[in-house]
């Protein structure tokens, strides 16, 4: 049977993307530091706690097990958090991503699957955004991704690895089956930290910025289910496996933006629960608004989104967020 190493697979969108892979029929290798993953996430196929910077590790992995592909979302993820610690954030991203990279060189292993961001586009943030859009990322963090989506592009042209990078903008939703979630720890993603609101696990959120240029003052952004980021791997592993024709980089998104006071509404809806609101200072660094086009991932990869609703991605969230028995619970 194909294996499948996954890279921070026992993180959030890394261990939805395992659990497709085995229905899909794969067998999975996870490798997790466990740094801000989870172990509980980490329970389809093997697991190996251990770090993508460390070569013996990787080199008894693939020497070990037969590896096919490189499915790699180990990274740290938090903007703020790279502006003031850059060099922690090159260090585990970009140096990991090397390391993990001459691994595979060294073992024949020529297929890579690479979590990307829409963090990697610049100003001005008009209209849907795609693929050719300028690629101006702002933050250390974004700055980490868009190299390791530079160094992707150098090694096929060097040594023929096949690579696709897939550009996420905000993931979103859990496991419909609820078996894992969104859990950060801290949280800082809008949805969850609605939700424990919701559930009395916060005493309310803060709105930041309510006079932007769209229809109700608050920042727009772009919701795509955590499981449809999942397919759209498998999809992308079967393009290279298959050795059909793609582009490096593809856009994962709806397409469509919803705005921080219609998230907080669908949720009340969703929920039936009052949500504590109030109103902040804008932050710096943020966009007004953030929507992609996803069309070059429709076309080529067959990827279509079946989460549309923003209630029905808050209703998997729910759920799930309603089992977690605290908040912000140890690992």
């Amino acid at each position: 049977m194909t294996q499948i190493l996954v890279t921070g697979g026992a993180g959030y969108i890394g261990a939805h993307t395992v659990k497709r892979l085995v229905r899909a029929g794969y067998e999975t290798v996870v490798l997790d530091n466990l740094s801000t993953g989870h172990r509980d996430f980490a329970r389809w196929g093997a697991f190996i706690q251990g770090d993508v910077r460390d070569a013996a590790l990787l080199d008894r992995i693939f020497a070990t097990r037969e590896i096919a592909a490189v499915v790699h979302f180990a990274a740290k993820s938090q903007v703020g958090e790279s502006v003031r610690e850059p060099l922690d954030y090159y260090d585990n991203n970009l140096a990991g991503a090397v390391e993990l990279l001459a691994a595979m060189r060294r073992h024949g292993v020529g297929v890579i699957v690479f979590s990307s961001t829409c963090a990697v586009y610049g100003p001005p943030f008009d209209g849907l955004l795609a693929e050719d859009h300028p690629l101006l990322p702002i933050s250390p963090y974004a700055r980490s991704k868009r190299m390791i989506e530079a160094i992707l592009e150098d090694c096929g042209r060097a040594y023929g690895l096949k690579a696709v990078c897939l550009r996420y903008f905000n993931a979103a939703g859990a496991d419909p089956e609820a078996e894992i979630g969104e859990r950060h720890i801290p949280e800082t993603h809008l949805i969850p930290i609605v939700l424990q609101a919701a559930l009395g696990q916060r005493e309310g959120l803060s709105v930041f910025g309510e006079d932007y240029d769209t229809p109700d003052g608050t920042a727009i952004r772009d919701y795509i289910h955590v499981q449809d980021l999942a397919d759209a791997h498998i999809l992308a592993l079967r393009r290279l496996f298959e050795g059909g024709p793609c582009a490096a980089a593809y856009n994962l998104g709806n397409g469509r933006g919803h705005s921080v006071r219609q998230v907080i509404e669908a949720a009340r809806a969703v929920t039936g629960r009052d949500i504590p609101v109030r109103m902040a200072p804008r932050r710096a660094g943020d966009s007004p608004r953030l929507v992609g086009s996803a069309a070059r991932a429709r076309a080529e990869l067959g990827w279509s989104p079946r989460f549309t609703d923003i209630r029905e991605i808050i209703a998997t969230a729910w759920e799930w967020h309603r089992r977690e028995p605290v908040a912000e619970r140890p690992r």
